[in-house]
């Protein structure tokens, strides 16, 4: 039988996203591989410090060289510049001159955490524990009973410093906090969900046993615990006041599901999109307009600091690198484009009240572009124009990229925002793209592969 006039016209005009195994199913083996890569890096990089040594590292290895504002530079030219050890710029010099703008990509290295205190330790009951602030958007009753590792840098008081990593190897101690027993908590049960821990219940056991001889010390634990940690980092108590000590799940990136479709891991928002940012940028050789990529810090927390998007370091960087081709960067800014590369919520079939359906995005279906974040009438959003849209959805459908569009849950159920805003302040055309993500904020997230796939991909084509 002939297919119907209305079948016809439908198939014409309508359009429904494709699941990527069937529309491409050669890219299943293409996304595996290059999630392996990508699982690797998770695990070495669960701070911002660690996400900019590692890609220092990687850049280096691939011929880029530190940025001089003074030097001259040509076509192919490969140069990073690192901010305050937190985040990281790369740039690769284009054929067209600077002045036709450049292709931006943006992602940040931050993740949701326990921060330590200025005064963390402390006794109680004969236990020592360290006192946190968290970091960022939690829920958090899951950071209670799972395993946590220890990260950061301490200075000592004659300058030096110590970096710390501990509880990511197997025969490393893991850290702690605890929750009640079920038999024991009918008052607690009585709580919202959301203070079902409190802050400052999220309190990380340290150790149990007292110093030796210690009858005349009050606090005896507390001075064990100072003790081991004198011997490991040779830091005291005071040192602490200098200090940047987080701690994150002490878990590694794994597949997830019979299939192995999934990532699971801590720091997919936004080392999903950081990850694939760098390698499109390494792998980017003789561009026809000059990349940067940018890896920043404090995105969850408003992009605020010296090394968040909220401050001049980006903009000090283009108009160095503007200046040092006798460019405007006023100029180079108004014709510049930008992919503000971050995460997305998923479609949860779990809990599909929180979603508009046919306005989310999907696992297996896609990077994800986000025209505004915000909330409630899309207050603190960049509202990328339908120029803009046209311009990078051209750019993915010439080079048989996945995508899909998605808003970040139903109107007036939350909202949030990325550094698009802050891009967009400088004049910089911005939309958001990057990867659909299962249990944001969680301390262990999922990602689908072909999604993270197709998001190197679309970051490759935006620089070619």
């Amino acid at each position: 039988m002939s297919e119907s006039k209305a079948k016809a016209l439908q198939k014409e005009l309508s359009f429904e996203y494709p699941h990527i195994a069937k529309a491409s199913p050669e890219q299943i083996s293409k996304a595996q591989e290059f999630a392996n890569g990508y699982k690797k890096f998770l695990d070495k990089s669960k701070t911002e410090r660690e996400v900019v040594k590692e890609v220092t590292g990687l850049l280096e290895a691939n011929g880029y060289t530190v940025f001089d504002p003074k030097k001259s530079y040509k076509a192919g030219d490969k140069i990073y510049k690192i901010n305050r050890k937190k985040a990281i710029l790369a740039s690769t010099i284009g054929s067209e001159p600077i002045t036709e703008g450049i292709r931006i990509n943006g992602a940040h290295i931050d993740s949701p955490r326990l921060d330590l205190r200025p005064n963390p330790l402390y006794e109680k009951s004969e236990i020592s524990y360290f006192k946190t602030h968290y970091y960022g958007g939690i829920r958090k009753y899951q950071w209670a009973t799972i395993p946590l590792s220890m990260h950061g840098v301490i200075f000592k008081k004659d300058g030096s410093y110590v970096e710390i990593n501990l509880g990511e190897n197997e025969d490393d101690p893991v850290f702690y906090i605890s929750d009640l027993l079920p038999h024991l908590s009918s008052k607690q049960d009585q709580r919202k969900l959301s203070e079902g821990i409190k802050g400052e219940e999220l309190n990380i056991f340290l150790g149990t046993l007292p110093f030796d001889d210690s009858d005349d010390v009050k606090e005896s634990v507390k001075l064990k615990t100072l003790e081991i940690l004198n011997n490991m980092y040779g830091v005291t108590e005071r040192d602490f006041a200098r200090a940047e000590i987080e701690f994150v799940p002490a878990t590694k990136a794994r597949d997830i599901g019979l299939d192995r479709s999934l990532v699971g891991g801590y720091g997919h928002d936004d080392r999903v999109c950081a990850y694939p940012a760098i390698v499109a940028e390494v792998e980017t050789k003789n561009p026809k307009y000059t990349t940067l990529t940018i890896l920043a810090d404090k995105e969850e927390i408003g992009s605020t600091g010296n090394t968040g998007l909220h401050s001049h370091f980006v903009y000090d960087f283009i108009e160095y690198l503007s200046e040092s081709f006798g460019a405007d960067v006023k100029e180079v800014c108004e014709k510049s484009s930008c992919l503000s590369s971050d995460v997305n919520a998923a479609f949860d079939p779990t809990f599909p009240d929180v979603f508009e359906p046919k306005n989310s995005s999907y696992l297996n279906k896609g990077c994800v572009l986000t025209k505004y974040t915000g909330s409630r009438g899309k207050y603190s959003s960049s509202d990328a124009s339908a120029e803009f849209m046209n311009k990078v959805i051209s750019i993915m459908e010439a080079n048989n990229v996945h995508w899909q569009i998605g808003e970040l849950g139903a109107l007036d159920v939350g909202g949030g925002g990325t550094i698009a805003q802050y891009v967009a302040m400088m004049n910089i055309d911005v939309v958001d793209l990057g990867v659909p993500v299962i249990s944001m904020h969680s301390p262990y997230e999922v990602i689908s592969k072909l999604d993270l796939y197709n998001t190197y991909l679309a970051f490759k084509a935006f620089y070619m």
